[in-house]
């Protein structure tokens, strides 16, 4: 029987973007675990997911993931919230797989309950969706990150960056019909206080995605203005001005995001892109 290739989280955010920006949705360094699973799917299942990854590891892996799964059901409620952050440093550290360290992150901070935690493990989520294209994978994403964030605010209902991360997932996370839901919070934060440029930079994403891309373009050059070698938003600029048909502009902008990046692949990578636009 064949076994399903699952598609993992890439940390390097900057990497990604220029991959996605450039039509490539898979990073090559990802570590491929079979062979088999349609990134098209709309729901990505963890459990299916989990289920493949323990068949790949080694047998002295497993006796280790079945110590740390074994002491999850005994001990105190601080005993498991250590048991399950050691199982998420096991598939982030030992196995390089990046969703169960995300998932069993989440499993501890709910049991941990903290303004703190919760933010944190929500805060992975939504980075990690910021950086991945897969719908499937976005949804789940954005799905977790919402029920962490709302745990958050439930403890502290003021916390602006929780309200950003809330609006985020529901504005990228293709979790909801109804993007309004999340924009509206984001953007009253934004107007509030233009100088939030973590909104600011949502609400860029949120416009680009829904092609309103004037709206986008206004949101980044805020940030840019603000962070002049902010390179993510230099390439989103970049990429907008293109969809727009602008090829002057968005000349001007990919040769800013070459002069700040190191890698000279990528920088090939930026000067193909110019030239396609000639």
């Amino acid at each position: 029987m064949q076994k399903k290739q699952i598609y993992l989280l890439s940390i390097a955010a900057l990497l990604l973007i220029i991959l996605l920006i450039f039509g490539k949705t898979i990073d090559p360094k990802k570590k491929v675990v079979a062979s088999n699973m349609q990134q098209t799917q709309q729901v990505l299942d963890f459990d299916d997911l989990i289920s493949h990854a323990k068949e790949e590891l080694t047998p002295s892996q497993k006796i280790v993931l079945n110590k740390i799964e074994t002491r999850l059901n005994t001990g105190s409620i601080q005993d498991k919230i250590h048991n399950y952050k050691h199982l998420a440093n096991f598939w982030k550290d030992t196995v390089a797989l990046y969703e169960p360290y995300l998932f069993y992150t989440a499993e501890a901070a709910k049991l941990e309950n903290s303004e703190k935690s919760l933010t944190f493990a929500a805060q992975q989520f939504t980075s990690s969706m910021l950086d991945v294209a897969d719908p499937s994978i976005q949804n789940w994403l954005a799905t977790n990150a919402k029920v962490l964030f709302e745990k958050a605010l439930a403890l502290n209902p003021n916390s602006d960056s929780n309200k950003i991360g809330l609006g985020a997932c529901y504005i990228l996370g293709n979790i909801s019909d109804n993007p309004m839901q999340g924009i509206l919070p984001v953007r009253e934060i934004a107007t509030k206080n233009p100088n939030n440029l973590y909104a600011q930079y949502i609400l860029g994403l949120g416009g680009k995605k829904s092609g309103q891309l004037d709206k986008a373009i206004e949101r980044f050059l805020i940030i840019v203005k603000s962070k002049p070698n902010h390179i993510e938003s230099i390439l989103h600029l970049a990429e907008c001005y293109e969809m727009k048909s602008d090829k002057i502009n968005a000349k001007i902008w990919y040769l800013k995001a070459s002069e700040l990046i190191p890698n000279e692949a990528i920088k090939k990578e930026i000067a193909n892109r110019i030239n396609e636009l000639k």
